[in-house]
């Protein structure tokens, strides 16, 4: 009986230890895995889009956005740098913090950027990343190009003449057959008017409307545009000329219209008796309700 009892014991003695093994397995993998889940990134997508102005600047345009629970999501007061990226090494040019559309606008000179054998530019946007998101970047590659409008008038037509030529080399070669899109400024996003198509020149002519609303003084924006090219990336040449329509900037008194928080008389009579007719049928049938209700003959229980 005694030797029964002990090797009982024995053996829930080795049960409850391996028990308390397997519990304590459990427990440090359950941990482990959760400090795995959190030790997880976010994994950042950097966008990079390079815009060469007139004034032979610049603007290298970067969006930052990632993927949080499916869905895409903007990433303001993130610090982007913008380097030059040469056989030697990396330059830097500048930073920015993006903004709450997760976007930011960074200008470089034009001078001083180091090409490679072929005469492009590789320029690149770097963000570092943090506690809670991966580093990320993006490249561009462009060769250096200038974009020049110049407006003139003849017989009382305006035309905007846009060149382009390739600044490479240090010289001004004219390029043929670009696409070059004319667009006036607007509020939000500039209006397109007009576009053509580069000769051996490198030039362009292209007629701007003359019903364009301008400002007080008839002052219109005109923007030309090279969008997306293989070799020069984007470019883009802006001027200022008194070619508009004079829209004035008083404040007046809408007219009455559908478009407008003035609704014409008719419309306004005629949803006035619709509410008439509508409603007016329902008191009707309450007041009948109450006097039928009224003449109701009261019978007595004996």
């Amino acid at each position: 009986m005694h030797s029964d009892k002990t090797l009982f014991m024995k053996k829930f003695k080795i049960f409850s230890l391996r028990t308390f093994i397997l519990l304590t397995v459990f427990i440090l993998s359950s941990n482990l895995k959760a400090q795995d889940q959190d030790a997880t990134l976010i994994a950042p997508s950097l966008e990079l889009v390079s815009v060469q102005k007139a004034d032979k600047t610049i603007d290298c345009k970067v969006k930052i956005q990632a993927k949080v629970n499916g869905t895409f999501t903007k990433l303001p007061l993130l610090k982007v740098s913008i380097v030059n990226v040469t056989a030697t090494g990396e330059t830097p040019l500048g930073f920015a913090i993006t903004d709450r559309n997760g976007k930011a606008t960074i200008n470089v000179k034009g001078e001083g950027l180091v090409a490679d054998a072929e005469g492009k530019v590789t320029l690149k946007a770097v963000f570092a990343g943090n506690k809670q998101m991966d580093p990320s970047d993006a490249e561009v590659v462009i060769k250096r190009a200038l974009l020049v409008i110049t407006p003139t008038m003849a017989d009382s037509v305006y035309t905007i003449t846009a060149k382009i030529v390739d600044i490479t080399t240090g010289a001004e070669v004219p390029v043929p057959e670009a696409a070059i899109g004319l667009f006036v400024k607007r509020t939000f996003n500039p209006l397109k008017i007009g576009e053509g198509t580069t000769d051996i020149n490198g030039e362009v002519a292209i007629e701007v409307p003359k019903n364009l609303p301008g400002n007080e003084k008839q002052i219109i924006t005109l923007i030309g545009r090279l969008d997306e090219n293989e070799l020069y990336g984007n470019l883009e040449a802006s001027v200022e000329q008194p070619w508009g329509t004079i829209v004035s900037n008083q404040n007046k008194i809408a007219p009455r219209a559908l478009w407008s928080n003035r609704v014409p008389i008719w419309m306004l009579v005629t949803f006035i008796l619709l509410m008439t007719v509508v409603w007016g049928h329902y008191i009707v049938i309450i007041y009948e309700l109450i006097r039928l209700r009224k003449e109701e003959p009261h019978t007595t229980i004996y």
